[in-house]
């Protein structure tokens, strides 16, 4: 790994991203040794924006390409050497590592670089491969891609493609999901380290990054903001959720209750423009558990547990949804 690289690592605070102290840590520490990461955790918590962080301080590289038959030399910056793939039950090995072309392969030969049309993961060459849900990867792609970090090298059809790059490899999981995923193997999974993030550790932590990434429609009192925050966190802890409603779902709420107000030709929030939004951008975003969602709908549960939160916080008004 690059020294300048391993410099500005270790001094980074990784600021686009509030709290999440230990998991920025456990990544730094991952990644001075080089090695493969995942990183653990529910979506919409900054997984994504914690490796582009990393891309950024990647110091810029000079190549050289032919372009019209000129030899050209080129600056590369980090943030183009940050490469994401999405991880998808349809992705295949050729998407990710490159083919064969047959007619380059009778004219050149067939282990020439020459016949070989090269995959995203040569994109990545000195940089990031991003990798997210990495576990919706078929397992043959999954066999392709520990050949690669194994070897250096893969197998496409009858040939053995030699792979002459190095990138620091950074792949995602969201371990309440279930749903066409594929069971990464252990032999894979004994590759990389596991970097564990959660949502945001404090109510007010959550408050800053609400009112950082949201938009500014309406005025929405910070009582009032505290109070929406608490409900959704206070779902996130309910025994009878199995999927919990993610930092987008705060704000979904925080937008949309700006969005009523507006709606309503008013400058502030008031308590009816966050109740009105309230099903519309939680319903779906929780699963209930089956003992729970064969006796009453998402919205029912919702309007039931919004009531119990509203009785004890009068600022929010006793009639519920």
């Amino acid at each position: 790994m690059n020294q300048e690289f391993k410099a500005k690592l270790i001094e980074t605070n990784f600021n686009h991203i509030k709290g999440q102290r230990r998991a920025k840590h456990q990544l730094k520490s991952a990644l001075l040794m080089s090695r493969h990461v995942i990183i653990l955790g529910p979506p919409g918590i900054g997984k994504t924006t914690l490796a582009r962080n990393l891309a950024q301080l990647l110091p810029a590289i000079t190549v050289k390409q032919k372009i019209e038959g000129k030899e050209v030399t080129k600056k590369i910056t980090g943030e183009e050497r940050f490469i994401r793939i999405q991880g998808s039950p349809d992705l295949n090995v050729e998407d990710l590592l490159g083919d064969i072309d047959p007619i380059k392969a009778l004219k050149y030969g067939p282990t020439s670089m020459e016949a070989f049309t090269p995959g995203k993961i040569f994109k990545a060459d000195k940089g990031i491969l991003f990798f997210d849900e990495l576990n919706r990867c078929p397992e043959k792609l999954q066999n392709a891609l520990l050949q690669v970090l194994e070897e250096g090298k893969a197998t496409l059809g009858s040939y053995t493609v030699d792979f002459p790059v190095e990138f620091i490899f950074i792949g995602t999981m969201n371990p309440e999901e279930s749903a066409a995923t594929e069971k990464l193997s252990d032999v894979l999974l004994d590759r990389f380290d596991i970097v564990h993030m959660g949502y945001p550790e404090a109510l007010e932590i959550e408050q800053e990054i609400i009112k950082e990434k949201g938009q500014q429609l309406a005025e929405f009192s910070d009582a009032l903001l505290m109070l929406s925050i608490s409900f959704i966190r206070q779902l996130r802890e309910h025994k009878d959720i199995l999927r919990k409603p993610s930092v987008r779902a705060t704000l979904g709420l925080y937008e949309r209750a700006q969005a009523n107000a507006y709606l309503a030709k008013r400058k502030k929030v008031e308590p009816t423009d966050i109740i009105d939004a309230l099903l519309s951008v939680l319903a779906h975003r929780i699963e209930l558990k089956p003992s729970v969602k064969y006796l009453q709908t998402n919205e029912q549960f919702l309007k039931e547990q919004f009531q119990k939160f509203a009785e004890e916080h009068s600022e929010l008004g006793g009639d519920g949804l």
